[in-house]
């Protein structure tokens, strides 16, 4: 996503033969790990050291903790979402839980709107924020997208995935749209604050002929997909894996189809406070830890994302 500061330019572009691999996913829906570990590790014996690997790495009061809080919009299937038993699994917990098993703690998803995580952060309300949200060049300066003005210290993003923004409509209807420019005219539902409501925010300045892109913004993915599905927009975005899930999940498949090809591909970042710099550095020990062991690959695949794959840890990535 992004956010004024959401994804969660126009760079590369992926086909849609990865609409495919990512579709896996909602077979496993049932099958997703949970978001907490099973050791909090916050001794800082041998025992723990063994079982953690990393742990001297985190910030003592963290270790003392035993819980890394993470602000996240869980409801951005396969992202994070809840599944039916309530309990929140997706990408984003299963990487968290390899890694608080690195550092010895566990990591404790809290539910918030996607567009108030940054300034969840500011707070200290959460120490990250994981929640598909791109790494751009405007969050880590804290500069507002819309206005280019400053508003905040900005963060620092530790890059676990590259996502790029596709559209999507009802299956069977896709009144020509294709691309960006074809949604002069239409109305869109998008997630407030993302990537997504930037992009049309940008397009439809560029509409001639006295059209617009009439845009609607929702607290979240989930409403955004009911209004289209209940046929009060044409067509709707998101970033590429939320689209393709919505696509194979809603309706049995019946309900969506993804248009054109995705754009914006850009990494996604798990955020932290500026003068949090050990967190960070600990974060991205662990993240490097388990792209090395095998463990991140395994999740990847696990959910079908393997196109959005990362070799390395890297820090501030988004341009």
């Amino acid at each position: 996503m992004t956010a004024s500061t959401t994804r969660r330019s126009t760079a590369a572009h992926t086909r849609l033969a990865a609409v495919g691999a990512i579709a896996v996913a909602g077979a496993l829906l049932l099958t997703g790990c949970g978001d907490q570990t099973k050791d909090n590790g916050s001794g800082s014996g041998s025992t723990a050291a063994a079982s953690a690997p990393l742990a001297d790495k985190l910030p003592q009061a963290v270790r003392d903790a035993g819980v890394i809080k993470v602000g996240s919009d869980i409801a951005y299937a396969p992202v994070e979402f809840k599944d039916s038993s309530g309990k929140t699994v997706g990408i984003d917990p299963d990487l968290a839980d390899a890694m608080g098993k690195q550092l010895g703690v566990k990591f404790d998803f809290q539910n918030g709107t996607f567009d108030t995580l940054i300034t969840g952060l500011r707070s200290k309300r959460y120490d990250i924020a994981m929640s598909a949200m791109t790494d751009t060049k405007d969050r880590q300066d804290g500069v507002d997208s819309d206005t280019g003005k400053k508003v905040g210290e900005g963060v620092d993003f530790v890059d676990y995935f590259t996502a790029g923004v596709s559209i999507y409509t009802p299956k069977g209807k896709d009144q020509g749209i294709k691309t960006w420019a074809d949604l002069c005219g239409k109305k869109l539902v998008v997630q407030r604050g993302t990537v997504s409501e930037d992009l049309a925010k940008a397009e439809t300045k560029k509409c001639t002929g006295g059209k617009t892109i009439a845009i609607q913004a929702f607290d979240n993915d989930q409403q955004a997909q009911t209004r289209l599905r209940a046929g009060g927009a044409d067509a709707g975005s998101s970033d590429f894996p939320v689209a393709a899930y919505a696509v194979k999940t809603s309706g049995g498949g019946n309900d969506f189809q993804i248009v054109g090809e995705q754009v914006e591909a850009a990494p996604y970042g798990i955020a932290v406070a500026k003068s949090n710099t050990q967190l960070r550095d600990a974060i991205q020990a662990a993240l490097d830890a388990i792209i090395k062991n095998g463990e991140y690959a395994k999740i990847i695949q696990k959910w079908g994302v393997d196109a959005g794959a990362v070799t390395s840890a890297a820090v501030n990535g988004g341009k």
